[in-house]
């Protein structure tokens, strides 16, 4: 294929921040040609497709940081989107619980960052929080109004017609195995399902948004970068349907700053059930859902990578703690009954993991922020943490303005 008939703009991964992105520049630029390749067969199977289904409001995040500034703009857009597109999506509010003095403290301390993010959050007290939520225990709790619920993979299934409506292509079950920036193009090797090459695909600008697999695919199109990608699984339970009335809005423990994850919570879906989790254990499959999922090529990246023996060794207590949890029921189940103690083993259905990608560079230490590198004909997105899925919207405008106007 000749420069000439290169595609403007091809963007790698039918995730909701891929499917963002080209949607973005479509809006932003009629006529131009985009194309979207996606390895699966469908939209947002990994990532979007298998988180909690929160609309954050952006409680948690550093006072401007990325992170904090794209949450509740984000929230506010993807709002906005599924009432133009007809999404269906809930309001229903969160509660942060506080169990005991230590977390009534921190739960103070996150009081104060959300205010500096714009956040209007209600403080309640033990006895308005057993008033509002009658099987939820605690000391104190910060009511959050505009946390809501979505299902994010409608969301990525709007976006994506309406990029055809638009003038872009999405192109599913095309694998990339190659690519290649000259100084006038990007040359994008893909082969289908089986294996077999479909011939290249050429863009002016390659914009690359594949999630769990950003770091390899930034190392096949020759960027020098120490960030690697570390899985971790999210486990979880649903409620069975006899307990989906045990709460009515969503309900997090307060958050440990010396651990990288929120904790256990409890939420509601938009199918009406509930779920349990996630906790945070190692996974050994970047892709591998079922428990005890194992890939020998993750495996391996992650015992050869010097970066995560040097953020285990950060983190020892706390990974032994998550994994004993994963293992051992009762365990798991006394992390979420600190705030709701009427929850049973036998409470604890079964439902599909997640895997979340966790950046970490050579040093041990985790990239809390969104990581976007540029080169002259590419843009890779090296990380796109929680609350990317929130924040597809603003991050696709983000990466937009990283593109360069192509030339014909």
């Amino acid at each position: 294929m000749s420069v000439a008939s290169a595609h403007d703009v091809v963007v790698i991964g039918g995730g909701i921040v891929g499917l963002s992105t080209a949607m973005t520049l479509l809006q932003q630029r009629p006529g131009l040609d985009v194309l979207v390749v996606e390895k699966e067969q469908s939209l947002g199977r990994h990532q979007t497709g298998h988180n909690s289904g929160v609309i954050h409001a952006g409680v948690y995040y550093t006072p401007g940081s990325l992170k904090a500034r794209l949450c509740t703009a984000g929230a506010r857009a993807t709002q906005e989107f599924c009432d133009e597109h007809d999404v269906p999506y809930r309001t229903v509010g969160k509660l942060i619980v506080a169990t005991d003095d230590a977390e009534l403290a921190r739960m103070d301390a996150l009081y104060e960052r959300a205010t500096a993010n714009g956040l209007a959050l209600e403080r309640v007290d033990a006895a308005e929080l057993h008033r509002r939520e009658p099987h939820i225990t605690g000391v104190g709790a910060l009511w959050s109004p505009g946390t809501g619920i979505v299902d994010y993979t409608q969301v990525c299934q709007a976006m994506a017609r309406e990029i055809a409506r638009l003038g872009g292509q999405v192109q599913l079950g095309t694998r990339v195995t190659a690519i290649t920036e000259s100084l006038s193009e990007v040359r994008i090797d893909v082969a289908s399902p089986g294996g077999e090459p479909d011939g290249p695909v050429y863009g002016r600008t390659l914009v690359v948004c594949a999630g769990i697999q950003a770091d390899r695919l930034a190392r096949l199109a020759g960027i020098d970068s120490d960030v690697r990608i570390v899985p971790f699984r999210g486990e979880y339970y649903r409620l069975p349907p006899s307990r989906n009335g045990i709460v009515s809005t969503l309900i997090y423990p307060v958050p440990d700053p010396a651990l990288p994850f929120l904790g256990v919570h409890l939420t509601l879906m938009m199918d009406g059930g509930i779920t349990v989790g996630p906790n945070a254990v190692l996974g050994l499959s970047r892709e591998g859902y079922p428990k005890l999922s194992v890939n020998p090529q993750d495996a391996a990246d992650i015992v050869r990578f010097p970066g995560f023996w040097r953020f285990v060794k950060g983190h020892v207590r706390s990974g032994l703690v998550e994994q004993w949890n994963s293992l051992y029921r009762p365990g798991y189940l006394a992390l979420v009954r600190k705030y709701c103690p009427s929850l049973t083993l036998d409470d604890l259905g079964p439902e599909e993991a997640g895997i979340r990608a966790q950046a970490i560079r050579a040093d041990g230490s985790m990239v809390e922020d969104f990581l976007v590198i540029n080169t002259d004909r590419m843009v890779h997105v090296l990380n796109a943490p929680s609350p990317a899925a929130t924040s597809a919207l603003p991050i696709g405008a983000m990466i937009a303005e990283r593109v360069g106007s192509p030339s014909r």
